[in-house]
């Protein structure tokens, strides 16, 4: 066990001689001895031994030591103020941090202060603001469907032997029963995913290829899918459900004193082949998330213009799994057909999701439309009337951060209440007008009332002022220049205000409690608000897109793709870009020639763009685009070596060209970018001619295959449904020209050495 985690060995084995803190800390460690224990003292964390030594070195910290009757130890702490830079640079570390607060007063202990955990921060399961990216933030639960009794105890989720956390591009994934084989094989699995910051919880089972899409397709602060919620959904796998409680058990051990997690109230079983597949290999060779480069020049980048955090996750989850049903695309696009049509509906609509709360003006806006979706949205939007009313009476407009200061309930919501603070607020009226009243009594200019912690109020007089203190003056305390006295009308003013402000002080805690607990009986409908408002905001954005980059609205049919005039809709935002037909409805084959920089991955790129915006509901960039709907999209884009996974570039062409021959079907849509080129000529020429042709005898998938080997070309003579496209380049005195337009037929000359 790393000597960070756990109970440090030298303290746990004197434990009895330790001081009652420092057994307090090792009791904490040992309870969570997965996790880098952060121990409040004061305003700050605190580790020690091992810890200490790793917090001081993760964060560049001073270590320091503690010292007591029973020795030295190290020490290194951090601000409580400012935990949470801290907290995060050692999740990025790859350390659980567990954060043990002081849940007693430090005033009123008798002994020593009472700890606890009260949050186990993991990458998976944060919940704090200042720590969550935009999207969403999953942990993953894996289970093998043929491995039932190799898992029955859900409580493997809460142990460290029985979870182990593995990297998914930085996510956590929470392994229930055995790990899948490390290649693919027709076993089936189950995983779960849960967000904890929002509340979505999914579960689905198939073969463990598909689990590993679904796994791969998850960077850490993004959600899987999404699909309409189904209560009536039956869970036949066992591994489901074994998966969905280890992980529900798993996350609740995370929030540690906060218990269950009642915003997690309903868990949605899904099909992944019931959206386009899209593998995290077509996502990164399409840029859609991300690029080589920077974050700019990615599909994202182009149509992130949400208004609010709900819509860029929604975002995200549309281009990850588009869909594949042409009802649902169609309603997509009826909905940003009529926003496109009313600017200024798209513009209040947006200004209002801004801010999200403003919804009853919102469903004003949008209740002009006719489209479905945009119905649905208005009617979602005015189901919350009665939530919203409640917060609106019982909450102050602007209430302070803690509920132990006061001032939350709102006056008129409980008379109780009222009268409480009524008392107390005259109460105080009171003492504020004392010292008025006793100066001009007694002719003392310089007696002042005042109140502290221990003494309560008090009436202070100079010591050259005794002679004139009221015999009725009754002493507290004295100091050196002065001596402090109270009355008997001021004691009973001073019970009768702390009395009714710790009584009102603890009515309002009750009727918030309640409050909250009103709210949170409505959490399934405020999630659901929240969906609607973040459709809406995707399809606001959607139909900006289209009017400001001229996007023109997808035809769906049965015939392939044919586009007019297309674009690739990153590249043309950043440079000048001449637009391009594809035709593949008769010819769905087509072998693309040309010279490098020419652009034919760019072309190939375009057109599975396109058919990914398409199928997400989105306008496109092209003049007229008839589509069929494609049910994957695979991509063979590009070579390099794999040296973390130890496969060559050769290697690894051969591993994702398998994938594609595999699970590709005559609904796919195929690139395949110089295919062999990672080996010699004469083998790559013969495994570019056999996938050719095996895509084409065997899979029929609509396909674009860029290859320097001429020979290849003649396959069009050969083959019924191929075609052969090429880049030109002009020759001018010596200069090389490329003219980016594609035309029928071969290239002549690749221009490699001009």
């Amino acid at each position: 066990m790393d000597a960070a985690l756990g109970p440090p060995a030298g303290l746990a084995a004197n434990r009895e001689d330790l001081t009652p803190m420092m057994s307090q800390y090792v009791e904490l460690c040992a309870a969570y001895d997965d996790a880098l224990l952060l121990f409040q003292m004061g305003d700050f964390y605190e580790g020690f031994c091992g810890a200490a030594e790793t917090i001081a070195r993760e964060l560049e910290i001073t270590l320091t030591q503690r010292e007591d009757s029973t020795g030295t130890y190290p020490m290194a702490g951090i601000p409580i103020d400012n935990a949470a830079t801290y907290v995060e640079t050692l999740l990025d570390a790859g350390y659980r941090v567990a954060v043990a607060e002081q849940v007693e007063d430090a005033d009123e202990a008798t002994g020593v202060v009472d700890r606890a955990v009260t949050r186990v921060v993991t990458p998976g399961t944060v919940v704090e603001d200042e720590l969550l990216a935009p999207g969403n933030n999953y942990v993953a639960c894996l289970a093998r469907a043929d491995a039932a009794s190799e898992a029955r105890d859900t409580k493997s989720a809460t142990t460290a032997d029985g979870v182990t956390d593995a990297e998914a591009d930085g996510g956590t994934v929470a392994k229930a029963g055995t790990e899948p084989d490390a290649e693919p094989t027709s076993e089936s699995y189950a995983v779960a995913f849960v967000d904890v910051s929002t509340g979505e919880f999914r579960a689905t089972s198939a073969d463990s290829w598909v689990i590993e899409d679904e796994l791969d397709r998850l960077p850490p602060p993004e959600r899987v899918a999404s699909y309409a919620p189904n209560p009536d959904a039956v869970f036949e796998r066992e591994a489901e459900i074994r998966a969905a409680g280890a992980l529900l058990a798993y996350a609740e051990h995370t929030q540690a004193a906060d218990g269950e997690l009642g915003h997690v109230t309903r868990l949605t079983r899904y099909d992944p082949h019931e959206r386009m597949g899209l593998d995290a290999t077509a996502l990164r060779s399409l840029d859609v998330f991300e690029n080589t480069f920077d974050e700019e020049h990615t599909l994202i980048a182009v149509l992130d213009e949400t208004a609010c955090s709900l819509g860029r996750r929604e975002l995200d989850r549309w281009l990850r799994r588009p869909l594949l049903d042409r009802a649902e695309i169609e309603a997509r696009l009826d909905a940003v057909a009529e926003l496109t049509r009313d600017s200024l509906v798209r513009e209040e609509a947006r200004e209002l999701l801004r801010e999200v709360y403003d919804i009853e003006r919102l469903a004003a806006r949008v209740s002009r439309g006719r489209a479905t979706l945009l119905v649905e949205c208005r009617e979602e939007l005015d189901a919350l009337d009665d939530v919203r009313g409640l917060i609106g009476r019982a909450i102050q407009a602007e209430p302070p951060a803690e509920i132990t200061e006061g001032g939350v309930i709102a006056p008129g919501f409980d008379d109780d209440l009222d009268d409480l603070r009524t008392t107390a607020r005259e109460g105080r009226e009171w003492v504020a007008s004392l010292e008025d009243r006793e100066r001009e009594r007694t002719g003392i200019d310089s007696l002042a009332v005042g109140h502290t912690e221990v003494h309560g109020y008090y009436i202070e007089v100079t010591n050259a002022n005794l002679d004139a203190v009221p015999e009725e003056y009754t002493r507290r305390q004295t100091l050196k220049n002065a001596e402090r006295f109270y009355t008997p009308e001021l004691e009973r003013r001073e019970d009768e205000i702390l009395g009714a402000a710790e009584r009102a002080n603890a009515r309002e805690h009750r009727l918030f409690t309640d409050v909250r607990s009103e709210v949170a009986a409505e959490t399934g409908r405020i999630q659901d608000l929240a969906d609607r408002l973040a459709s809406l905001d995707v399809l606001c954005t959607l139909a900006d897109i289209a009017v400001e980059n001229d996007y023109s609205r997808p035809e769906f049919g049965n015939d392939g793709i044919e586009i007019r005039e297309g674009r690739h809709p990153v590249v043309e935002r950043h440079a000048g870009f001449v637009p391009n037909d594809a035709d593949l409805r008769g010819e769905p084959f087509a072998i693309v020639t040309g010279p490098n920089m020419a652009g034919k991955s760019t072309y190939m790129r375009q057109v599975a763009l396109i058919v990914i915006l398409a199928q997400i509901g989105s306008f496109v960039p092209a003049r007229e685009a008839r589509l069929s709907v494609v049910d994957r999209v695979f991509t063979r884009v590009g070579a390099s070596d794999d040296i973390a996974g130890g496969q060559s570039t050769f290697m690894r062409e051969m591993s994702e060209l398998t994938d594609i021959l595999h699970g590709a079907t005559e609904d796919s849509l195929v690139l395949l970018d110089e295919v062999g080129r990672g080996t010699s000529t004469t083998d790559g020429a013969a495994i570019a001619r056999a996938v050719t042709e095996f895509v084409h005898d065997e899979i029929g998938a609509t396909t674009l295959f860029a290859t320097h080997y001429h020979d290849l070309t003649g396959l069009a003579d050969e083959l019924d449904g191929v075609q052969t496209l090429q880049f030109a380049a002009d020759r001018t005195d010596g200069e090389v020209t490329f003219l980016h337009t594609v035309a029928e037929g071969a290239a002549s000359a690749s221009y490699g050495v001009d």
